[in-house]
């Protein structure tokens, strides 16, 4: 089946753009002009991912994704015209798997929704094995792409899944910034540092929500590592 994109700015142009690019690559695609119709769209068509404006009428693009991200962890790609890094920074701190800027190359875009749409698929995989992995009292399933600390369940976005993953195959081990960066995003993508400490922090945030305040450890001009995640 192919996968269904709902494709959500007030420019028709670039609804038309992307539109076509996605199509072309096979995908299914329903379009809104505005936040607030974006949302009842999402209701009624559930989609594998949006690609999200983030400058509209009718809520802006931010404002959409915190609605739904109170309800579903589905990926979203936001588009702006605006490059300032607090915009991609809060873009992605509030839920946002991807961010790119207008203009933007629609092979890049259509990569980049690739990128995401596999990640969901495989749980974010790049793995040697399925097996549910354990550390302390974080564990995670990557077929059932389930994640929790202790009873807890974590809902992570798929980019977030991934990181987590990545951390958790070698526990022990100082990941830098960039192989953090290529095992999340699986392609040659430019991802600034501040995109991933982001992530950090998102992912932090929900393990602290779930009882875990030693998610993560930051090492100082070398990138991060697993804490203990609960370990006696």
């Amino acid at each position: 089946m192919s996968p269904r994109i709902l494709i959500v700015d007030d420019d028709p142009h670039i609804r038309e753009v992307v539109r076509v690019a996605l199509s072309k690559a096979g995908m299914a695609v329903t379009e809104a002009a505005d936040g607030r119709a974006a949302l009842a769209r999402f209701a009624d068509d559930r989609p594998d991912l949006i690609v999200l404006d983030v400058g509209m009428p009718e809520f802006d693009g931010l404002e959409v994704c915190r609605r739904i991200r109170r309800t579903s962890q589905v990926p979203i790609l936001f588009l702006s015209a605006r490059d300032e890094e607090i915009d991609r920074i809060l873009g992605l701190e509030i839920g946002g798997d991807d961010y790119v800027t207008k203009p933007f190359s629609p092979r890049e875009l259509v990569a980049r929704v690739n990128v995401i749409l596999r990640r969901v698929a495989t749980g974010g995989a790049r793995s040697e094995a399925a097996e549910p992995l354990v550390h302390g009292r974080l564990r995670l399933d990557p077929e059932q792409h389930l994640a929790q600390f202790g009873e807890t369940p974590l809902t992570l976005t798929a980019l977030e899944f991934s990181i987590v993953r990545t951390l958790l195959t070698r526990p022990a081990v100082v990941f830098s910034r960039e192989q953090i960066m290529a095992a999340a995003y699986q392609l040659n993508i430019q991802v600034s540092d501040r995109t991933i400490d982001s992530h950090i922090r998102n992912i932090r945030a929900k393990l602290a929500a779930a009882g875990c305040d030693d998610a993560i450890e930051t090492v100082h001009g070398v990138g991060f590592r697993l804490g203990r995640c609960g370990a006696p």
